[in-house]
């Protein structure tokens, strides 16, 4: 089974190396175009790393829409199957015809349910208790296309990195057979239900800034879905603070949202619109990431001090 592999970030790692695993010929590997971090150093990609260690080859374009010759040389591969998961790029119609059997795609939702950039943080911010990844088809649309196979799992309590983790794992069981099926035409394709259909956009820097007057459990799920970008984050005597680990209390608040309302040795406790949060884990600007207790060793936090958006 000769397959081109489209992905990016580690979510998708674990399909390829399957693929890798279960004998499949992949002459190309297609991810995003590196990066240029801190003090200029270049980043790969997880995906082109994975592909590397196995003496993948590796494309990079730019724009596929506009780039020819990677057109030609995919074209030219003829590939049986073309697999995306979390690519990064809108594929025009010649990629999705290119393959011999379907483009298909490995979807972190139950579909049609959060279609879109950012279907697992949605899921931790929604509050459901269960998710799962979608084997579809790929269509014209973003996440439009026919769904082949889907897998569910319990989900609560877990933030983005356990989430991510326990579904591409179970993303990539499901593509290796889910592929024999098409192959031999057991496969049924479902069309999706538009009326059902919801979005989940992608996340912006501005969504993890809060005033804490929310309600207490939508906040601390901010916190498991925004981890580590943007992060929830908030404003304390002019310096920025992100929050990374919490517990709720839903006891009611005595002070408005924001305002810090009790502090020991290993937390502080924020009041918020409705509830409470106790912080364990956080970022003030310019440090590292640290416990609770270590930065209210050095910070000076009392209570009555409010935690604002920074106007």
């Amino acid at each position: 089974m000769k397959i081109v592999f489209m992905g990016t970030p580690e979510f998708a790692v674990p399909s390829l190396e399957k693929l890798i695993e279960c004998g499949c010929e992949i002459p190309m590997v297609v991810t995003q175009p590196d990066r240029r971090g801190n003090r200029g150093k270049v980043t790969f990609s997880p995906v082109k790393e994975c592909a590397l260690q196995h003496g993948l080859p590796v494309a990079q374009p730019q724009q596929i829409r506009k780039d020819e010759e990677f057109m030609q040389e995919l074209e030219a591969l003829k590939p049986d199957f073309i697999v995306v998961a979390a690519f990064g790029q809108l594929l025009p119609e010649r990629v999705l015809n290119a393959p011999k059997y379907d483009c298909i795609n490995v979807h972190g939702s139950l579909l049609p349910k959060l279609r879109g950039a950012a279907p697992m943080q949605y899921s931790i911010l929604q509050g459901d208790k269960t998710t799962g990844v979608t084997i579809m088809k790929m269509a014209k649309g973003l996440d439009t296309g026919d769904m082949i196979s889907k897998a569910e799992m319990n989900i609560e309590g877990m933030t983005i990195h356990e989430l991510a983790d326990k579904l591409s794992v179970l993303g990539a069981e499901l593509l290796v057979k889910t592929i024999p099926e098409i192959v031999n035409g057991t496969a049924v394709y479902s069309p999706q239900n538009e009326e059902e259909h919801t979005y989940a956009s992608m996340i912006r820097k501005e969504d993890g800034l809060t005033d804490f007057s929310g309600d207490a459990v939508s906040e601390e799920r901010k916190i498991r879905a925004y981890d580590p970008w943007p992060a929830l984050y908030s404003f304390l005597n002019g310096k920025q603070i992100k929050f990374f680990r919490a517990e709720v209390s839903e006891e009611e608040g005595t002070h408005d949202g924001g305002v810090i309302s009790a502090v020991d040795k290993k937390s502080f406790t924020v009041d918020c619109g409705k509830g409470k949060l106790r912080i364990l884990e956080v970022q003030l600007q310019g440090k590292k990431r640290m416990s609770a207790g270590d930065f209210l060793r050095g910070a000076g936090v009392s209570v009555g001090d409010r935690l604002t958006k920074g106007e």
